[in-house]
């Protein structure tokens, strides 16, 4: 059997890396943005990218895992920053995974997995470090790693923030997944019953519902649940699953008229895609001096 592979590749002229497993699973990661473009699982495309994207290597990359860093739209601690910040528009550079120290029992449950070896995935880590193009917008000192780990059947991104300046950092952020949905008048959202929502578009705060149904424009903002997300629709489930350092999970879809306003994506996206991200946006997360912070999502079609 093939072992898995990592390979720099072009796509749409943008420097990439892509991750391919033995059985056929591969996932596509541009080093503009750090931005997950593809995950492909039992022969089919998982996440939703616009055919409408620029890839300029400036502009955000509509579709796929958006990283938001140092703030979720724009509620951030600091103003005049980009909205959902600045890194999604930035090159980023491929690094080796560092993995947690043998009995470092509190960095593994943080990053959700101990490491992958070569005979069950693989794994890629891409780094961007504070400078002076990051200091036009914010005068923090960081360091900021994505690590995507590929193991057949499930996809993990975990993002972690280190703190290499000599007072607190604080942020907000998200992992923006753009994912398939076959008809999305048929999709359902399971898991988040009970959780408090609030609806961005009427200002109305309640109880989520179980499971979530989407018509029209949906923009919501939904305390995370403890246990993992059903994606349902016309291709089966998948499961989505957020580290606790994520407070929030934002449900999202343009609906109709959006989707035409939006000058990069098709009139008719609104009907093939849903945006579950795991994110912070109430609340900013402090990193002390020196220190870490780490939060994860997992997509999966087996159960978590």
């Amino acid at each position: 059997m093939a072992a898995s592979l990592s390979e720099a590749v072009r796509f749409q002229g943008l420097p990439c890396v892509r991750m391919c497993l033995p059985n056929g699973d591969s996932a596509l990661v541009s080093l503009h943005g750090a931005h997950v473009l593809s995950w492909v699982s039992s022969g089919r495309e998982r996440l939703y990218l616009s055919p409408r994207s620029v890839f300029d290597g400036q502009a955000a990359i509509r579709g796929g895992i958006p990283v938001c860093f140092p703030q979720f739209n724009q509620r951030g601690p600091h103003a005049g920053l980009p909205k959902h910040g600045f890194a999604r528009n930035l090159a980023w550079e491929s690094v080796p995974v560092v993995h947690p120290q043998p009995g470092d029992e509190a960095a593994a449950s943080a990053t959700g997995s101990a490491g992958l070896s070569d005979s069950t995935g693989t794994e890629q880590s891409f780094r961007l470090v504070s400078g002076t193009v990051t200091q036009r917008w914010w005068p923090q000192v960081f360091e900021a790693t994505l690590t995507v780990a590929l193991s057949p059947g499930s996809l993990q991104v975990t993002l972690a923030v280190r703190n290499t300046d000599d007072r607190p950092l604080a942020f907000t952020g998200a992992l923006h997944t753009y994912l398939v949905a076959d008809a999305m008048q048929t999709a359902r959202l399971h898991g988040l019953g009970g959780q408090a929502e609030w609806d961005a578009l009427t200002d109305i705060h309640a109880q989520a519902a179980d499971p979530l149904r989407f018509e029209g424009e949906f923009d919501r903002v939904y305390a995370a649940a403890p246990q993992s997300l059903t994606l349902r629709d016309e291709a089966g489930d998948l499961h989505i699953t957020q580290s606790p350092g994520w407070g929030q999970t934002v449900v999202w879809n343009p609906g109709p008229h959006n989707a035409k306003a939006l000058a990069d994506m098709p009139d008719d996206a609104h009907q093939h895609m849903l945006c579950v991200e795991a994110a912070q946006v109430f609340a900013s997360i402090t990193v002390e001096s020196g220190g870490t912070w780490q939060g994860w999502q997992r997509l999966s079609l087996n159960q978590p």
